[in-house]
C-alpha cells in the first residue's frame, strides 16, 4: 500500500514538473516569438526608413549618417558610426552619432582645438583611416563576418581611451555588403542601459547591416540612373546642335554635281563636313575630323567651323586659312586632342581645284587622261600637320596649297578614316585601293548615287551597317554646266 502511495506521489510530481517545464518552455518560446516579432518590426521600420531616404534624393553621406541614426534607434545603443571602405583598401569613418570612440588613440592635446567633445570625437573619426584588418573593425571589413564583443573591455584589439566617456563596454560591429561586395562596417557601441549586447542585439545589428548594404547599392544604382538619363538629355541636345551644324542642303553652282553623307558612331559624333559659296564660281568645301568622340569632340568641331567660315570668306589661300584656323585654336585645345581637316576650294571658271591638308586622308581624284584614253584614280599627296599637334611655327612650315584640274567628266572625293579604316569580321580594313575601285566602276553615276554605292560596298565588305568610327564622304562631280542640278539635300544619320 505504501509504495502504491509512493509511486502514486512520484507520478504526480513528475507530472507537475512536466506540466510546469512545459508551462516555461511556452513562455520562453512565447519571449522568444516576441522578439523575433520585435526585431523584425525594427527591421521592417528601418526597411521604411531607408526607402524615405532614398525618395528624398540624399547624399551618400546623408544616407550614411541615416543609417547610424536609425542603428541607434533600433538598437538603444549609446553610440553608432559606419566606416566606408576606401579605393585604396582603408577604412574611414563616413558617419557617426552619439560619441563614438576613435578607432585609435587620441593625439595628445588634441581636444582642446574644438569646443565641444561630440564634434571633437566625429572630426576624428572622419580624419583618421586605418587598414582593412585593423583591429576589430578592420577584421569585419576583411572577413565579411560580423563580430559581438559582449565585454569590449577584456578585448585586446579594442582601444581604451583614458576618458570614461569614450570607454567601451559592448560592441557589435556587422559588414555592410551587397553580394560580396564590402562597402563598409556598421558598428554600435554601449547599450544605453549599461548592460552588454544580447545575442538578439547581434542579431538585429546584422539584419540593419545587410538592409543598409541594399539601400546603398540602391542609392547608387538610382543616382547611376539619374546621371545617364541626363548624360541621354546632353547628348541628344549636342546631337541636335550638332546636327543643325550640319549642312541641310548643297550650294547650287552649275558645273558641280554635289553629295555628301555623314554617319555616327555614337550618338554624337567627331566628324565634320561643311560646304559655302565664296563667289557664283568658287566653293569652298572642308572635311574634318577631330580625335576622340563624343560631347568634347562635338563642341571643338563646332568651335573649328566657326573660325574656318570666318577666315575662309577673306578669299584667302587653303593653307593660309589652315594656318589661321590653327592659330585661333592651339591655345584653347587640350594637348590630348587636335583636328585633322582638309579645305578646299573648286572653281568652275578656271576649272582647278585648289586645297590645302592638315594631317587628313589624302584627297582622291578620279578623271580621265587625255593622252592616254585612260581614267586613273590617284591619292592626290600634300603635306600638313593636324590642327592643335604642334606649335605654330612647325604648323606653317609643313602646310602648303596644291592644285589641281578638274574636268567635267572628273570626280573629286573627300572623306574621313571611317570610310577606309571600316573592318570586316578578320579586322581588315575597307582601305583607299577599295575605295579607289569603286569610284572608278560608278564613276559615271550621279554623285549621290556614287555615294549610295561607296556605303553598300563597306556595308558588304564590313558585314554590318553600324560602324566603330564616324564616317563622312564628300564627292563633287564636275559637270557640264548646263546639266540640270540634282536633289541637294544633305544625308546625315547616326
Amino acid at each position: 500500500m505504501i509504495l502504491l502511495l509512493t509511486g502514486l506521489l512520484l507520478g504526480a510530481l513528475f507530472g507537475f514538473l512536466a506540466h510546469r517545464r512545459m508551462r516555461e518552455r511556452l513562455i520562453q518560446l512565447d519571449e522568444d516569438k516576441q522578439r523575433i516579432l520585435q526585431e523584425k518590426q525594427l527591421v521592417v521600420d528601418f526597411m521604411h526608413e531607408m526607402v524615405e531616404a532614398l525618395g528624398e534624393g540624399l547624399s551618400r553621406q546623408e544616407l550614411f549618417q541615416r543609417i547610424v541614426h536609425a542603428a541607434i534607434v533600433s538598437t538603444g545603443a549609446l553610440s553608432a558610426a559606419v566606416f566606408e571602405k576606401t579605393s585604396a583598401q582603408n577604412l574611414h569613418g563616413i558617419a557617426v552619432e552619439g560619441l563614438f570612440p576613435p578607432h585609435r588613440p587620441l593625439p595628445e592635446g588634441s581636444k582642446v582645438k574644438l569646443t565641444t567633445r561630440a564634434k571633437f570625437i566625429e572630426q576624428i573619426l572622419k580624419s583618421e583611416e586605418f587598414p582593412v584588418g585593423e583591429g576589430v573593425i578592420g577584421n569585419v571589413a576583411r572577413t565579411g563576418k560580423a563580430e559581438w564583443v559582449p565585454d569590449a573591455e577584456r578585448d585586446p584589439r579594442i582601444i581604451q581611451h583614458g576618458d570614461p566617456a569614450l570607454t567601451v563596454r559592448s560592441l557589435i560591429a556587422a559588414p555592410i555588403l551587397f553580394r560580396e561586395r564590402l562597402i563598409g562596417v556598421l558598428a554600435v557601441c554601449n547599450p544605453a542601459d549599461g548592460n552588454a549586447f544580447s545575442e538578439t542585439d547581434f542579431s538585429l545589428v546584422q539584419s540593419l547591416a545587410e538592409q543598409a548594404g541594399m539601400a546603398i547599392h540602391n542609392s547608387e544604382f538610382l543616382n547611376l540612373q539619374i546621371e545617364r538619363r541626363q548624360i541621354d538629355i546632353d547628348l541628344s541636345l549636342a546631337r541636335s546642335i550638332q546636327l543643325m551644324l550640319v549642312p541641310q542642303k548643297f550650294p547650287v553652282i552649275p558645273g558641280l554635281d554635289i553629295d555628301a553623307r555623314y554617319l555616327s558612331a555614337q550618338k554624337v559624333g567627331g566628324d565634320l563636313f561643311d560646304f559655302f559659296p565664296l563667289s557664283p564660281t568658287r566653293l569652298g568645301l572642308v572635311v574634318a575630323d577631330v580625335s576622340g568622340k563624343g560631347i568634347s569632340a562635338s563642341i571643338l568641331m563646332s568651335i573649328c567651323r566657326t573660325h574656318l567660315r570666318h577666315f575662309a570668306r577673306q578669299g584667302r589661300s587653303p593653307a593660309e586659312v589652315l594656318i589661321d584656323v590653327n592659330r585661333a585654336m592651339i591655345n584653347d585645345m587640350r594637348q590630348d586632342m587636335f583636328i585633322t581637316m582638309i579645305y578646299a576650294v573648286v572653281d568652275v571658271e578656271t576649272d582647278t581645284v585648289e586645297f590645302a591638308r592638315a594631317g587628313h586622308e589624302l584627297p582622291l581624284c578620279c578623271r580621265l587622261e587625255g593622252d592616254r584614253g585612260v581614267y586613273t584614280c590617284d591619292f592626290l599627296p600634300s603635306e600638313g600637320m593636324p590642327v592643335g599637334l604642334v606649335d605654330a611655327e612647325l604648323f606653317e612650315e609643313a602646310i602648303e596649297s596644291s592644285t589641281i584640274s578638274i574636268a567635267p567628266g572628273d570626280v573629286f572625293v573627300l572623306y574621313t578614316d571611317g570610310v577606309t579604316e571600316a573592318a570586316n569580321s578578320e579586322d581588315k580594313e575597307f582601305s583607299g585601293s577599295r575605295l579607289a575601285d569603286v569610284v572608278r566602276t560608278l564613276r559615271n553615276r550621279p554623285s549621290r548615287e556614287l555615294n549610295a554605292g561607296i556605303l553598300a560596298s563597306i556595308e558588304r565588305f564590313s558585314g554590318s551597317d553600324q560602324y566603330r568610327d564616324d564616317l563622312t564622304l564628300v564627292t563633287i562631280r564636275r559637270v557640264p554646266a548646263d546639266t540640270p542640278a540634282q536633289p541637294t539635300a544633305a544625308r546625315a544619320a547616326g
